[in-house]
């Protein structure tokens, strides 16, 4: 792997170093500069790290150089156990800090590869009341009650509303920590009729639920239902819970009150920026509510500038849906990657220093105003300027859904046929054609069939290779 180098870009970045009260690696009052050290991290692309992390770490470490070691280098390619083939590029590779999915994480942690983070934390110069609630908690339940690694940023989506519509059309604001029932009996307070291109609609769900299988997805997420049991041993959709959850979904589906996007149609050939920014209904005023990412604040304020006329005004943002049973817990709050420091690392003190500081005060405040979608996990700089609710995106506490824990025990490709058996017998539900009952026992009989397969074809599967299955919905 090439080395890169902070050097090349320590001089554009020569003021804001001066600005940031960094600590360095070695003693900040000695005379002599610390040993150098160089520190191999596991990233998806040099270029894209120091653009990230590595630029300012390195402006206030100088004495730390750090090599990229690239994961592009592992092949994805049709039949190859990706998850054998990472472990050996970590093993090859020998970084220091490595980065891990949920599941790569839960793994090495409880294999004893990673470095357990404790006692690092607990330091009076790691500030973890500054964290946004719940973070280390989830990491902790993720490798079995210990702490092992760290996440810089992370992703959550909140309920944007139109104010205006609300007030318009006499219908009470959102507020946080809703239930889905509660946000489906706001939405349906707006009116319904009228044709698709004029009318207004209470609650847009976009692409994330076109059908009503995607829908009760959804909602049964929020309760932390699972469609297998653990061990993936059961299919567990003909439940009285699941049913419920169909049954809710069914009648929100029928009411008309939700906009949904056709994942099928193209747009319409080349368009103005403007008819881009208003194509969303929600910004363009047709819409009262919606759910995304803070990128939707960043498309507000160019619409409000662009078409100023025509773009939503007076807008806020509350929590996403809640289960009452847990009301303080959200799947929709997630981590893209996880950094540990490896057991093996001769550098691990280095290693620290780089940790902490990407998850510190100073970095939070410098990176908080380029979000890309993601914001840091010191919650202290994020804001806007307008004063809206923004603790809605980092309110709630992350929670790792029980419908993702039991993936890893699922065999083949059955959760990609339970999805295509599911959307046939759902819709069968959404057409009148039958009750919810009748579908959910109909899937139940098809799913177990299926998970029977695929178990058998894995048990017959050649080592290394990826057992698929092909089931008739």
């Amino acid at each position: 792997m090439n080395r890169y180098r902070w050097t090349r870009y320590v001089f554009p970045f020569a003021l804001t170093a001066s600005l940031l009260a960094g600590c360095s690696f070695g003693d900040a009052g000695a005379e002599k500069r610390a040993e150098p050290v160089t520190l191999k991290v596991m990233y998806y692309d040099e270029r894209s790290f120091f653009d990230q992390y590595g630029m300012l770490f390195s402006a206030l470490h100088p004495e730390v150089e750090i090599e990229v070691v690239n994961t592009q280098s592992i092949k994805h390619e049709p039949g190859k156990d990706m998850e054998a083939e990472t472990r050996k590029f970590i093993e090859e590779q020998k970084p220091d800090i490595v980065m891990l999915s949920a599941d790569q994480y839960t793994k090495m942690a409880n294999e004893g590869k990673l470095l357990e983070l404790e006692t690092q934390v607990q330091e009076k110069s790691f500030d973890q009341a500054g964290l946004m609630p719940g973070m280390l908690d989830y990491l902790k339940e993720l490798s079995g009650g210990k702490l092992y690694g760290l996440v810089p940023n992370f992703y959550s989506q909140a309920i944007f509303y139109n104010k205006d519509m609300f007030q318009k059309y006499g219908v009470e604001l959102p507020k946080d920590q809703m239930s889905w029932d509660d946000l489906f009996r706001l939405a349906a307070m707006f009116p319904t009729t009228g044709s698709k291109d004029d009318r207004v609609y209470g609650l847009k769900m976009g692409y994330s639920a076109t059908d009503l299988y995607q829908l009760g997805n959804m909602i049964g997420l929020t309760k932390n239902l699972n469609i297998v049991d653990a061990g993936a041993k059961n299919v567990t959709v003909n439940t009285d819970a699941w049913k419920k959850t169909y049954e809710t979904a069914l009648n929100a589906w029928k009411s008309g009150a939700l906009y949904t996007e056709d994942p099928n149609q193209m747009s319409d050939g080349p368009m103005q920026y403007e008819d881009y920014l208003l194509r969303d209904p929600f910004i363009g005023g047709k819409v009262a509510m919606t759910f995304e990412g803070t990128y939707l604040m960043d498309q507000i304020k160019q619409a409000q500038n662009v078409v100023k006329d025509k773009a939503v005004k007076n807008w806020d943002i509350v929590t996403m849906p809640v289960d009452p049973g847990n009301p303080e817990y959200s799947p929709y709050v997630s981590f893209n990657n996880i950094f540990a420091i490896s057991a093996k690392s001769a550098q691990s003190k280095a290693a620290w220093t780089f940790l902490q500081y990407i998850h510190g005060d100073e970095f939070a405040r410098v990176t908080s105003k380029r979000q890309m979608g993601n914001m840091p996990v010191r919650t202290q700089y994020l804001s806007d300027k307008e004063g809206h609710h923004f603790e809605a995106f980092y309110k709630l506490k992350p929670i790792q859904p029980a419908m993702y824990k039991n993936y890893e025990a699922v065999p083949g490709d059955f959760m990609n046929n339970f999805q295509g058996m599911a959307q046939q017998e759902l819709s069968a539900a959404a057409d009148g054609k039958v009750s919810v009952s009748e579908a959910l026992d109909s899937l139940q009989t098809k799913a177990e069939e299926a998970l029977l397969l695929a178990k058998q074809q894995k048990d017959t599967a050649k080592p290394g290779e990826t057992a698929t299955t092909e089931s008739g919905g």
